[in-house]
């Protein structure tokens, strides 16, 4: 009679990533009502093109926040929250999962150091979240960037709701589109997310 298959014991730290995967994207939850009116005031600066400082519409991140808070009050400021939060909420949970996946994996097939496995780790992850965050960002910058109307005189909106940008993503350049920029994105994303984890987790090694 054949041996049973002795099975293996549940081992939480297998499940760690999956965790911290979910409670991220429930965090991005809290930092995008922070997040989203500060983007929105630099996706408008960022969009002023008139070498002129008259010919633009605002001065600066303050003047801004209060032009649009007159002529559009609070729902104005948080203008693009729900695009926010489309970016950052689900897609940071594949930022997460896939650090824990690449740093369990280096461990048990490579020799390099803590540190090393924390650059690559963190770098490789950031690779994974950008390729699958990146198109609902091009969408946020759309929507951060539609003129709001009214009293503000900055145009007339062309966006509605958050499928009205994606699509004209779409009709302008096709699925393209929503990678336009990507490469630079991400070659800036690989160094800068890996040396904050090499020194956030360099952190958490020296703490008691």
């Amino acid at each position: 009679m054949a041996a049973a298959v002795k099975e293996k014991p549940f081992e939480a730290r297998n499940y760690q990533g999956f965790v911290a995967g979910i409670f991220s994207g429930i965090a991005k939850l809290f930092v995008s009502l922070v997040a989203a009116p500060v983007e929105h005031v630099k996706a408008r600066l960022q969009v002023q093109y008139a070498a002129s400082k008259r010919e633009r519409l605002y001065s600066g991140p303050v003047d801004c926040v209060c032009k649009i808070w007159r002529a559009h009050g609070i729902r104005g400021v948080y203008h693009g929250l729900s695009a926010t939060l489309l970016f950052r909420a689900p897609t940071f949970f594949f930022l997460w999962s896939s650090y824990d996946m690449f740093s369990r994996w280096m461990r048990s097939s490579t020799a390099l150091s803590a540190p090393a496995i924390n650059f690559w780790a963190g770098g490789l992850s950031a690779q994974v979240f950008w390729s699958l965050a990146y198109p609902t960002d091009v969408v946020k910058q759309r929507i951060m960037t539609d003129p709001l109307g009214g009293s503000l005189g900055d145009g007339t909106p062309r966006f509605g709701r958050w499928k009205d940008a994606a699509m004209a993503v779409y009709r302008e350049s096709g699925w393209k589109g929503y990678y336009r920029g990507f490469v630079p994105c991400a070659l800036r994303a690989f160094p800068a997310n890996a040396m904050a984890l090499v020194a956030f987790e360099g952190v958490m090694r020296t703490l008691p």
